[in-house]
């Protein structure tokens, strides 16, 4: 379902790419959608998942279904006024929001008016996606994965959808993006309810501040609301300073985070939420020797295909944008622009899968303050990042300066994951033995082996530009493929098999 979901992704942006260049209205929506998005990561999948899913899990074990019943009831009325109350805020002082969030667009009024405009529209996503994660939390805490995450794919078809057919019917086309994510985050709701209904926890939302397990998941969500999103408060950092450079920066960062966040989402963040329950139950059950085993196997898998997916990327990131985006409205300068921060990015693709992992070790185990003081170390190390690399490139190179940006990102992301294992490591819950660091260099092996493979069969963007669309996704497909079979066929000479993987 991830899967899916990620691929209707990659046509969404294919679509807004044609119709808008990477100019303008494009900056302007994806400015106007970060913001909501950012605050969806923070609250909704990020730090209330993460605290509401351990505290759902240790009652469902422990407690009776009356129980249950009136905390699930109590999370969605308590949840969803406080969110009403931000989202109305929200709505109202949208310029000033994005005074905050895209300074650099003041000195654009026809930029800043549009950019406000839309975010009145896409605000109240907040609150409609956070009670769709509390749906999806339920869900998965009762081992039910293919609801919640076939779920983003209603976003996905809402914005090709308005793109396609309410954008021609408006005189300022680009509100039809805005629209469709209105029309998402209602949809994605109610998709939510018969599962619930059927399991039998479809909540009645009533205020229940005082109750002792909104409580408890308010004081794990509050650090969690930092420590979960240090990697989208980089990139909303990125998105601040991206607003200054010049116009375009915001869309080739987008695009670029975009094909980033397709393996990222289809292996480590699918990976993560269904470990996240499997290490909460470890905790609560089955003790810290299978919590070990089950967090050394997460970070085995995530390796597995991280390591691949980073040099395929690095080494394709021109075919692959050419492939997806360059058309209509999206030139050639667009796709070189934003291959130079895709290749950035990439670097970092180990590390992001690793984030999700790691930190949900500590999540499961209701200790939100260590990823905590790990993701401001990281932030800090971003922020320092941005400033020295921005200011070098635009000082001292030819490269453009929003590849800066997209490098700090990468190195704030490897101290993070670095930490996060460090602590794990000294607490006994991540035990990385002889066998681990034979497979890290089996895989080693095997990506050295596809790299070489992809050298010799790659050609320059010339050739790619001069096909249609047709032939461009055939000769990629002859890349991707043999560098898939290379990589799996290293793997297999070298006794790596698939019951070596299984948990």
């Amino acid at each position: 379902m991830t899967l899916l979901s990620r691929v209707l992704g990659l046509a969404r942006d294919i679509v807004i790419a044609r119709f808008y260049s990477a100019g303008i209205e494009a900056d302007a929506f994806f400015v106007a959608f970060k913001i909501p998005n950012f605050m969806r990561r923070l609250f909704a999948e990020g730090a209330f998942s993460l605290a509401f899913v351990p505290v759902l899990t240790e009652y469902k074990n422990s407690r009776t279904q009356d129980e249950i019943h009136q905390l699930i009831n109590r999370v969605a009325g308590t949840l969803g006024l406080i969110l009403l109350i931000i989202t109305s805020i929200g709505v109202l002082v949208s310029p000033a929001i994005v005074y905050v969030f895209a300074a650099g667009f003041i000195d654009q009024p026809e930029k800043f008016d549009l950019t406000a405009d839309m975010l009145r529209l896409t605000f109240p996503y907040i609150l409609l996606i956070s009670m769709t994660a509390l749906a999806g939390g339920i869900l998965n805490s009762w081992k039910q994965f293919a609801a919640p995450a076939f779920t983003p794919v209603l976003l996905n078809l809402s914005l090709i959808g308005c793109a396609v057919w309410l954008a021609p019917q408006l005189d300022v086309p680009v509100y039809a993006l805005a629209w469709g994510v209105l029309i998402a985050g209602i949809t994605q709701m109610l998709f939510q309810l018969p599962f619930l209904y059927k399991l039998g926890f479809l909540p009645k939302p009533v205020w229940g501040w005082k109750d002792s397990g909104v409580q408890k998941i308010i004081k794990l969500m509050i650090p969690a609301l930092f420590g979960s999103s240090v990697a989208q408060i980089n990139l909303l950092f990125d998105t601040f300073i991206a607003s200054f450079l010049v116009s375009g920066s915001v869309a080739w960062l987008y695009y670029s985070d975009r094909l980033l966040e397709f393996p990222l989402g289809v292996f480590g963040i699918a990976l993560a939420t269904v470990v996240l329950p499997n290490l909460s139950e470890s905790h609560v059950k089955q003790g810290k020797d299978h919590f070990n085993k089950t967090l050394n196997w997460a970070v085995q898998l995530a390796l597995v295909i991280a390591l691949p997916a980073t040099l395929g990327l690095l080494l394709l990131a021109q075919p692959i944008l050419t492939t997806m985006f360059q058309y209509g409205a999206f030139g050639e300068s667009d796709t070189l622009m934003s291959s130079m921060s895709l290749m950035a990015y990439s670097l970092g693709l180990p590390a992001f899968i690793l984030i999700k992992i790691l930190a949900n070790a500590f999540y499961a185990r209701q200790d939100s303050k260590t990823p905590v003081r790990i993701g401001i170390i990281a932030m800090v190390v971003n922020m320092f990042l941005n400033v020295i690399f921005v200011l070098t490139l635009l000082n001292y190179t030819d490269i453009p300066a929003h590849v800066g940006l997209a490098l700090a990102t990468t190195g704030s992301a490897y101290c993070n994951a670095g930490l996060l294992a460090l602590a794990l490591r000294r607490d006994q819950y991540l035990t990385l033995d002889r066998s681990f660091t034979l497979m890290l260099l089996k895989l080693l092996l095997a990506v050295f082996g596809m790299t070489i493979l992809l050298f010799t069969l790659s050609q320059d963007l010339h050739f790619w530009t001069q096909l249609e669309w047709f032939g461009r996704l055939f000769e990629l497909i002859l890349l991707i493929l043999p560098a898939i079979l290379c990589y799996a066929l290293l793997l297999w000479i070298m006794g790596v098999r698939p019951r070596h993987l299984a948990h």
